[in-house]
Formats: structure tokens, C-alpha cells, sequence
């Protein structure tokens, strides 16, 4: 039993998207995708421990989610047109976008731009994912109830809209994409940026979905260059957590990392996306970029040995592609290692970041360096007050109390 059950647990993260994603592509309705596929699975804990797990999982729960939708549907069918939608699920055709393939139009749909960026990421972690919605909910710090509501508004305005079930066509792919990415990465940054070390394991769970997620995006869209720059970021930048936050709870500084605790596995598999890239010829973006600088910092074997001059380069070709202040405040960080903090200063203190704790952690580390003790202390108790994760706070502390003078 035991056994089966892990094998159940297996395909359910293999399948769950594939079932939901044909079921929803056949009737047009991600509820009843979601429940039938919910149903097929629970059908498969109580025929499987006796019967045997079936040759094809994903085709069995995919055949009993099918013939249970259309059971719901003639149960309730109300209407001459609910009777004739059960009988013909799939006759009738649909536009092909510019890749056909039911996961990949599941994920569009769920990462629509007419939903909001929260219902986006709540629903793609249910519909694509598979996570429960209590999952989620602790993920986000949410109660579970509002997040249920969350999802349950979300379908039901992919359903009032009328948002068609399909990949984009290839003119507006590019666009669609770029919104389908900056989903995967708020799930990725969410587990790996904002958490509080004390929620750690359903952080490095929500980490984990997301590079599955953008595994499955990249298995589905291989040749697009800003799918593999982004799990290419993600790997790279996973691979140093088990070395970023210290066992007091205290966040670790790059520079301060233990770089053999870092996961070689992950970074050589980042280092070969990265490399593939560069020989691809095509003109970077900025995940692609962001992966890149990230190849350079977990190619040095000591802070020291760092290219600092080929990671400013990075930047400033980022700086072309995004020239958000964030971009320009991390690129102000670079520049002070070549040319000094007074000359980084100068260029931080010019940025519209007063509202975000990392610019003003930045400049009392810039003003530390310049043993302007004071202001220093002053920027450290501002980057506190704007922080909210423990780990972040203690590290910023400790700096701050180690400054000279009162």
C-alpha cells in the first residue's frame, strides 16, 4: 500500500497539470476540469492498491476524469445545449496559437493579464501545480478561506470574460510570455526572498514549484531564450541557499557565504543553460542576463576571485534592457568594487528607492566603508524599519552594531 501511495503521489505530480489541462481544453471550464481531475485522482487511491497501478497513469486518471466530467455534465444538464456539450466534448475545433499543446494553454489561461497578479499566481499554483489550496494559502501567508475565494474569482472571471483557453498566437506570443515568466519568478522570489526562515520548509517547497513550473514552460518552449535564461537564474540562485541564512536565523551576505555548501549539481546545470545561450547568438534579455551575472558570482571560488569588471559589463548591459532604479542600485553595488564607494554613493544617493529597505542597506554599507559612522548607523535603522524578514533583520543589526563610535 505504502508503495502505491508513493507512486500515486509520483504521478500525481507528473499528471495533475496534464489532466486538468486536456479535460479543460475539452470542456472549457476549469472547475470542473479541477474537480473531475480531483475525483480521477481519488479513484486511483482506492482501485490501484488492489488493481494494480495501470501501464499508462496519466492515461487512465486522464480517461477517468473524462468520462466523469461527462456524467456531471449529463447530471445536470439543464439546457438541450449542457446535453450536447456531455456528448461531444471534444468535436468541436478550436484556434491553434502558435504552439499546441494542452499544459502550455493552461498555463496562459492561468497567467491571463485580465487577472490580477495574485489570482494569477494563486491559480497557476492550483490549476498547473496541483498545490491544495491550504498550500498555497500558507505559502502567502493568506487564510485559507481568502485564498479559496481568490481562485474561485479567478475562474470565475476567465469564465464571464470569456478568456479563450488557447496559446497566444505567434504576434503576441513574445508578450505573453514575458507575463507567464514574471509569475514564475514572483512564485520563485516569494519562497526565496520574502521568507521568514521560520516558514522555511514551505518556502523551499514554493522555490521548488516554481522551477518545476519553468522546467515544464522550457519543455514546452525549448527554443525561447528568455524561458531558459529564467531557470537558469532560478538554479543558480537556489543553489546558494542552504549557505544564505546562518543557524542563529542570520542572513548570510554573499560575500560571507560558505561556497561549499553550495549545490554544484544546480550550478553546473545553470553554468550549461547560460553557456548554451551565449553560443546561441541571439541578443540577451534580461532574465537571460540577470543568469548571467549569477554564472559569474558562482564561478568564483572565493568573493575574492570575482570578476567584478565582466559583472559591471552584465550590468550595463542590463541597464539597457531595464533601467528600473533597482537595476541601477544593484549595478551602484558593482561599481563600488572597482571604483570605490564614493563614486557608488554618488550614484545611489541619485535613485527614487526611499520606500525600499535594500537601497537604504546599500548606502549605510557604503557609508560604513567610508567610515561615516553616523549616517551609516542612521541608513542601517532605516533598512530595519523597511524590512520584514527576521533573517534580513539580524544581519542588518549585527552591521549596524558594529559600527564605531556612539
Amino acid at each position: 500500500m505504502t508503495d502505491v501511495g508513493e507512486v500515486i503521489t509520483r504521478v500525481h505530480r507528473a499528471e495533475w497539470s496534464r489532466v486538468v489541462a486536456t479535460l479543460a481544453r475539452r470542456i472549457g471550464d476549469l472547475d470542473i476540469a479541477e474537480e473531475m481531475a480531483a475525483e480521477a485522482f481519488a479513484a486511483a487511491v482506492e482501485h490501484w492498491p488492489a488493481g494494480g497501478v495501470p501501464p499508462n497513469p496519466g492515461a487512465w486518471l486522464t480517461t477517468t476524469a473524462h468520462r466523469k466530467a461527462i456524467d456531471r455534465l449529463r447530471r445536470e444538464a439543464r439546457r438541450e445545449e449542457k446535453h450536447k456539450e456531455a456528448l461531444m466534448l471534444s468535436d468541436t475545433p478550436e484556434p491553434l496559437g502558435a504552439i499546441d499543446d494542452d499544459r502550455l494553454r493552461l498555463v496562459f489561461t492561468c497567467c491571463h493579464p485580465a487577472l490580477s497578479t495574485e489570482a494569477r499566481i494563486a491559480l497557476t499554483l492550483r490549476m498547473v501545480g496541483g498545490l491544495t489550496v491550504p498550500e498555497i494559502a500558507r505559502a502567502f501567508l493568506v487564510q485559507e478561506a481568502a485564498m479559496g475565494r481568490r481562485i474561485t474569482r479567478a475562474k470565475e472571471k476567465i469564465k464571464a470574460a470569456r478568456i479563450p483557453y488557447r496559446v497566444p498566437s505567434r504576434a503576441d506570443l513574445p508578450a505573453r510570455v514575458a507575463g507567464v515568466l514574471a509569475v514564475l519568478y514572483l512564485i520563485f522570489n516569494e519562497g526565496y526572498l520574502a521568507s521568514d526562515p521560520g516558514k522555511e520548509a514551505v518556502r523551499s517547497d514554493l522555490t521548488a514549484e516554481a522551477i518545476r513550473l519553468t522546467r515544464l514552460v522550457r519543455d514546452l518552449m525549448p527554443t525561447d531564450g528568455e524561458v531558459a535564461g529564467l531557470l537558469a537564474l532560478m538554479l543558480l540562485t537556489d543553489a546558494r541557499r542552504a549557505a544564505r541564512v546562518a543557524a542563529s536565523g542570520e542572513l548570510v551576505a554573499l560575500g560571507e557565504q560558505d561556497r561549499g555548501a553550495w549545490d554544484r549539481e544546480l550550478i553546473a546545470e545553470g553554468h550549461a543553460l547560460v553557456r548554451a545561450r551565449i553560443a546561441s547568438g541571439q541578443a540577451p534579455g534580461r532574465y537571460q542576463i540577470l543568469a548571467a551575472i549569477n554564472a559569474v558570482h558562482t564561478d568564483a571560488p572565493d568573493v575574492r576571485d570575482t570578476d567584478w569588471s565582466q559583472v559591471l559589463a552584465l550590468y550595463d548591459q542590463l541597464v539597457r534592457v531595464d533601467p528600473s532604479p533597482i537595476v541601477r542600485l544593484n549595478r551602484a553595488i558593482v561599481v563600488a568594487e572597482l571604483d570605490g564607494p564614493q563614486v557608488a554613493l554618488a550614484e545611489v544617493d541619485g535613485l527614487p528607492l526611499a520606500g525600499y529597505h535594500a537601497f537604504h542597506a546599500a548606502r549605510a554599507d557604503l557609508l560604513r566603508r567610508l567610515g561615516r559612522s553616523a549616517q551609516a548607523r542612521a541608513a542601517y535603522d532605516r533598512a530595519i524599519a523597511l524590512a520584514g524578514n527576521t533573517a534580513e533583520i539580524a544581519y542588518l543589526s549585527r552591521r549596524r552594531d558594529q559600527l564605531a563610535g556612539p
